[in-house]
Formats: structure tokens, sequence, C-alpha cells
């Protein structure tokens, strides 16, 4: 049987974390999250970010692990569930989804326990299972095969050490760090337990944005944080090593840190071109549009950058004809684009689109 080649500790690791330059870094990281909190209140409903920048977030964290899908091919997953079953958009989607299921559970207890870690890998991963009980997983190299990492092997182990890091993530007073500074261990220590079979990966990256949220750091997970690590991939995974090899906390930390500074200057820059965006929207809609124009059909177009006539079925509350109608004379005007996938159409914000592309980068 495969021996763990990392004894995972007790958190916090008995290391110096508050450096000088960590509290640098630490400072720049709160004031550019500070910034994309309020910016992100003014947006009138914070569904649309949740919805529209998720998505974005689902596509860079699934990227890292291979999965890659264009802008196109993702919301068409969301479009035509059915239609895109097994392939990459339908994997991006299902990241969304458990997103979106941890911070409806954060929402509702205040808490990031493992029942809703196992309930978001089922999502994931459409399984019944939970934490890894068969022994022999280990992290290779992607071009050489080598076994780079063996995280714990026995299932015991697994629980006793995501018992540990439960307490750590809820229990305020377990210590008195910086929650950024936190943030960066409790990562590190859940890639390093890799408790679940398949998904670690995107699993731990939702753990990051929903602990930010947690500490009331975001109102909602929008930080834009794998991005950033799909950019400095090979340095991610080096410092996630280093950790284990020689105890470097103080790289890795900074690493983190960083990646919340700079993805937050991202996602500031996407919910300012959102709320923009929806006033040009808005400001058109009632001057070309008057009888169709509701705060609701405004919404619509911003949280379903690709839309059908169901969406604004649900969304006002008409029915199908109108909803058609409604679709079809926006598309005439200009605000959106009609398009035809087999029986069914469905209809493009394409500025909402470019600027996601712009951002993002692809």
């Amino acid at each position: 049987m495969l021996k763990a080649t990392y004894a995972i500790p007790p958190l916090p690791p008995l290391a110096e974390l508050e450096t000088t330059a960590v509290l640098r870094e630490a400072a720049r990281a709160h004031r550019y999250l500070a910034e994309l909190k309020g910016r992100a209140a003014t947006i009138p409903n914070q569904g649309i970010l949740i919805d529209t920048l998720s998505l974005q977030e689902a596509r860079a964290s699934s990227e890292i692990e291979n999965i890659v899908t264009t802008q196109d091919e993702m919301f068409q997953a969301t479009l035509f569930p059915e239609a895109g079953e097994g392939g990459p958009g339908k994997e991006v989607a299902l990241y969304r989804d458990a997103l979106k299921r941890g911070f409806d559970r954060l929402h509702d207890t205040g808490l990031l326990t493992n029942n809703t870690l196992v309930e978001m890998f089922q999502m994931l991963k459409r399984t019944g299972g939970d934490f890894r009980a068969t022994p022999g997983t280990a992290l290779r190299n992607d071009a050489t095969g080598q076994i780079v990492y063996v995280p714990p092997q026995e299932r015991d182990a697994i629980i006793g050490h995501m018992t540990a890091l439960e307490r750590f993530v809820n229990d305020d007073a377990v210590c008195d760090l910086d929650p950024l500074i936190k943030m960066a261990l409790i990562h590190h220590q859940f890639e390093s337990i890799h408790p679940f079979p398949d998904g670690n990966g995107r699993l731990g990256r939702i753990l990051n944005v929903l602990y930010l949220t947690r500490m009331g750091l975001l109102d909602i997970p929008i930080l834009y944080l794998s991005r950033y690590i799909t950019t400095h991939k090979a340095e991610y995974y080096r410092l996630l090593q280093r950790v284990r090899d020689e105890g470097a906390w103080e790289a890795w930390v900074l690493y983190m840190l960083r990646a919340v500074a700079e993805t937050s200057i991202q996602t500031l820059e996407l919910v300012q071109g959102v709320g923009a965006l929806m006033a040009d929207y808005k400001a058109r809609l009632r001057s070309g549009h008057p009888k169709l124009y509701s705060q609701d059909l405004l919404n619509n177009l911003f949280r379903h950058p690709y839309t059908r006539i169901d969406f604004v079925q649900n969304d006002l509350g008409v029915v199908r004809q109108t909803a058609a109608k409604y679709l079809d004379e926006l598309a005439a005007g200009g605000l959106l684009e009609k398009h035809s996938q087999g029986r069914n159409n469905y209809y493009v914000n394409r500025p909402l689109v470019a600027l996601l592309l712009r951002v993002s980068g692809g």
C-alpha cells in the first residue's frame, strides 16, 4: 500500500505566518476585496452576479483540471442541459451548481461543514459517494507520470483530518490570524488531505470563496480566483509542494494573497462593466421599448447572457407567446441576437458576452 509522504499538521502550523511581507500583501488584498464587495452591492439584483460570474469562475477552475470549454459551449450547456450531457460545458455547469449549493447551505447555517462539502462533491461528480474509502490515491506529474505527492490513505485518517479542518474553518476562536491568511492555510490543508476520489481541486477553490463569504469579506461568492491560478498554474503546484517538503508557508501565503488582490481587481472590472451595461440597456429599453420595460426583464437579460423563452416566462411570469414576443422585439431592436438550435430559439446579450470574454481572457 502507498504510504503518505506528508504529515498533515494541526492548524495553524508552527510557523511564522504574519511576516512583514505577508501583512503588507494582506493589506493590499483587503483593500481591493473591500472595493469589490462595495461595488457588487450596487448591482440591483445580486443573483445576476452569482449566476453570471460563477459560470466564469467555474470555467476557469475546470480549465485547471484540463476541462476546457468555450464561452459558447458553456452557455449552451445552461440553455440546453440535455444536449451537453457529458461534455465540458456540462462539467462547468455542474461546478456552478455545486458552488451555488454551497452558498445556499452557508446562507442557511452560517457554517461550512463537511456535510456541505460532501453534498457539493456529489453534485459536481453526480455520485452518491463521500470521502475516499480505498487506498491507492497518488498525485502525479501530468507530463512525466511521476508520483509527486501521496495524501493520507486510510479512511479513518481522512475523516480525522477533515473533522479537524471543519473546526478550524468554523471556530473563529481557534486562532486570531487574518482571515485571508487563514484561507490560504485552509486551502493548503484541504488539497493536502485530498479527501475525495475526484474533484478536490475544484472543491478546494469553491471552499476559498465560500470562506471569504462566511467571514463577511464578500456578501456573495463572486471572487474570480481560479483565473489567477490558471495563469500561474506551475507556481501554484510548486508552492503547494514546497510547504510539504520544506515548510515554506510564507511563499505559499504570499501567492494566495496576490491571487486575492489580482482577481479582486479583475472581478471589480467585470462588476463595473456589468453595471454600466445594465444602465445602458435600461435607458434603451425605456426609450425604445417602453411597453416592454421592467426591472425583471432587464435582470433576465443579464442573469442569462444566453436566454430563451422559458427563462423569460419563469422570470417574468408571462405566457410563452408574450415571452417570445418580447425577445423577438428586443432582437429586432438590436439589444439581443437571435439564434436557432434545432427547433429551439435562443437570444444572446452580445455586449455582455464580449465583456466577459475581454476581462476573463477568453
